[in-house]
């Protein structure tokens, strides 16, 4: 994370929602679609993203696959029942806590 330190405490929700928009994606492809919804803002690092994804399968959130993609063995994330549960969870969590957030700073 290059550029703002206040998004390392929602990195989780974040992977989980696109997880949950894009059904599945590689690592490079989550850090660029999150740099892209945020125009350049979120700069997600390997040493971020792999950690957390392992932590995620390990805890059954997510499950990977493997595909060939010309030549090239590519590992896939997919959010598992549970992780779909979750995502659902910490969204409306993460919403409750925006809705605070903008209270509280009148914006």
């Amino acid at each position: 994370m290059k550029k703002n330190s206040l998004y390392k405490g929602t990195l989780q929700n974040i992977i989980l929602k696109l997880l949950s928009k894009e059904v599945k994606m590689y690592g490079y492809q989550i850090t660029q679609r999150a740099k892209e919804l945020t125009e350049g803002e979120l700069e997600m690092t390997e040493g971020a993203l792999y950690p957390l994804l392992h932590k995620l399968e390990g805890d059954g959130i997510i499950t990977s696959e493997v595909q060939e993609i010309n030549g090239r063995n590519r590992k896939y994330y997919l959010l598992t029942d549970k992780g779909k549960k979750q995502q659902a969870s910490q969204e409306e969590e993460m919403r409750s806590y925006l809705f605070n957030l903008k209270t509280i700073f009148d914006i």
